[in-house]
C-alpha cells in the first residue's frame, strides 16, 4: 500500500471500518497486521477513519499501535496487547482492558473514565493528563506509588 495518496487511504480506511468483524480479520492478515484484532471491533467515526490510515499507510513498518485519538469507547478489549501503544487523546470511556498488556502503553490526555484496568500490566506507562474517574486499575500492577498517588487523587479506584 506505499505511495498511496491520502484521499485513497481514506477511501481504504472508510471501506475497512464498513467491513464485518471477520472481514476485517481477513484484510488486517492479507496486511500482515492480524495482531491487531481489536481493529475489528472499533466503530466507523472520523476518529477511527484517521486511525486506520496510520495502520494502513504502512503496515509492513508497523511495529507498535498507534491509536493516537482513537474511538475504543466501550469495546472490551480483555487481553489485549498494546506494548509500546500510543493511545493519547484516545477515548477509552467505559472500555475493558482486563488483564490487557500495556507495558510502556501511554495514555496522555486519554479518556479512561469508567474504564475497568483490572489485572492489566502497567509498567513504564505515562498518564499525564488522563481522564481517570471511576477507572478501575485493581491491584494496579507494574504503576510507581507516586502513579498510583497521582491517579487515585484523579478519581482512579485501587483495591488492594
Amino acid at each position: 500500500m506505499l505511495n498511496i495518496s491520502t484521499q485513497d487511504l481514506r477511501y481504504t480506511a472508510i471501506q475497512f471500518l464498513e467491513q464485518s468483524p471477520p472481514q476485517r480479520l481477513q484484510i488486517l492478515k492479507q496486511l500482515g497486521i492480524a495482531r491487531y484484532e481489536f481493529l475489528t471491533k472499533i466503530c466507523l467515526n472520523e476518529a477511527n477513519i484517521i486511525c486506520m490510515i496510520r495502520f494502513f499507510q504502512y503496515p509492513s513498518q508497523l511495529k507498535f499501535p498507534n491509536l493516537i485519538g482513537a474511538d475504543l469507547s466501550g469495546l472490551i478489549l480483555d487481553e489485549v496487547n498494546l506494548i509500546r501503544g500510543n493511545l493519547s487523546g484516545a477515548n477509552l470511556q467505559s472500555s475493558s482492558l482486563v488483564n490487557a498488556d500495556l507495558l510502556f502503553a501511554n495514555f496522555t490526555k486519554a479518556d479512561l473514565i469508567n474504564a475497568d484496568l483490572r489485572g492489566a500490566t502497567l509498567n513504564e506507562t505515562i498518564w499525564l493528563g488522563a481522564l481517570v474517574s471511576k477507572c478501575k486499575f485493581g491491584t494496579g500492577d507494574g504503576l510507581t506509588k507516586l502513579q498510583r498517588q497521582d491517579l487515585q487523587l484523579r478519581g482512579a479506584i485501587f483495591n488492594n
